[in-house]
């Protein structure tokens, strides 16, 4: 049974940092594109990152230079480093695995919900002061 859980997430002040993880059953992380996602409330869900099987690693331009997704094949996860929180990060964060369309499409198309069929049931982040 294929399964991904997310942990990590909690409350943390403008200007820290967390370590979101995604761990998955049932299947071969490495295999996959592994992708994650945000949903704040009363908004659509947003991609943010995306790793390929060959470590291509996608990022949106609202999250670049703060946000890093990581791979470790030998605990079949995927983190992703969140530096730098701002309020505006609050949400709920998804990890999804998904058919690995390869580099190019991920550059051209970015992340996408309709890409990734299994989903995590997600890991709350809340920044505040």
């Amino acid at each position: 049974q294929v399964q991904l859980v997310e942990s990590g997430g909690g409350l943390v002040q403008p200007g820290g940092s967390l370590r979101l993880s995604c761990a998955a059953s049932g299947f071969v992380l490495d295999n996959y594109a592994i992708a994650w996602f945000r949903q704040a409330p009363g908004k659509e869900r947003e991609g943010v990152s995306s790793i390929t099987s060959d470590d291509y690693t996608y990022y949106a331009d609202s999250v670049k230079d703060r946000f890093t997704i990581s791979r470790d094949n030998a605990k079949n996860t995927v983190y992703l480093q969140i530096d730098s929180l701002k309020p505006e990060d609050t949400a709920v964060y998804y990890c999804a695995s998904g058919l690995d369309r390869g580099r190019r499409y991920y550059r051209s198309r970015g992340v996408r919900v309709p890409d990734f069929g299994s989903w995590g049931q997600g890991t709350q982040v809340t920044v505040s002061s």
